[in-house]
């Protein structure tokens, strides 16, 4: 028979917050290791490349195979996104931390200087990336200060070797197995 004794958790003995203060909140989520993708497109309005980065992507279900990932409603990439014909997920690299710094920014020629060709379903994949996913918007689910976008994946491929850009601690850093 084992014997459990409870004890609180937390700052000051708390489990629960009765207010979640943002700050606290980042901090705390920061704590879980994440990897960086970048999504990206070419705008139907220019004909240009467009893309953000994100590191809330995620594998959702392989029948039919979706990935999602959450866009603040503050973006204005986005818009231009979701109107395309279809989107390319790019997995950054360790070494593609300036490609997510340019694609995180606001405003300007965030491909300037980038590297890039077309994936089969006419995304621009990032020169470097480890992996390309085509997919297309099947849904979004607004959730507080983002949208929830749920993709269907029509292609994907390795890319490159190498190791990950992974966000950890409000930082960004490698994995190396």
């Amino acid at each position: 028979m084992s014997t459990h004794v409870a004890r609180r958790l937390g700052h000051d003995g708390a489990r629960t917050l009765s207010t979640v203060h943002p700050q606290h909140f980042r901090a705390v989520l920061g704590r879980f290791a994440t990897g960086v993708v970048a999504i990206t497109a070419i705008d139907p309005g220019t004909g240009e490349p467009c893309g953000l980065a994100a590191n809330s992507f995620a594998s959702v279900s392989l029948d039919p195979p979706l990935v999602s990932f959450c866009v603040a409603h503050t973006s204005t990439t986005w818009p231009r996104l979701r109107t395309a014909r279809g989107l390319c997920v790019n997995v950054l690299a360790d070494h593609q931390h300036q490609v997510c710094a340019r694609l995180a920014s606001s405003g300007g020629d965030k491909f300037a200087g980038l590297t890039w060709t077309l994936s089969p379903g006419g995304g621009p994949v990032i020169d470097g990336s480890l992996a390309w996913i085509d997919c297309t918007v099947e849904a979004e689910h607004v959730a507080g200060d983002h949208v929830i976008v749920v993709a269907r994946v029509h292609g994907l491929d390795r890319h490159e070797d190498g190791g990950p850009l992974v966000f950890f601690r409000g930082g960004y850093g490698t994995f190396q197995p």
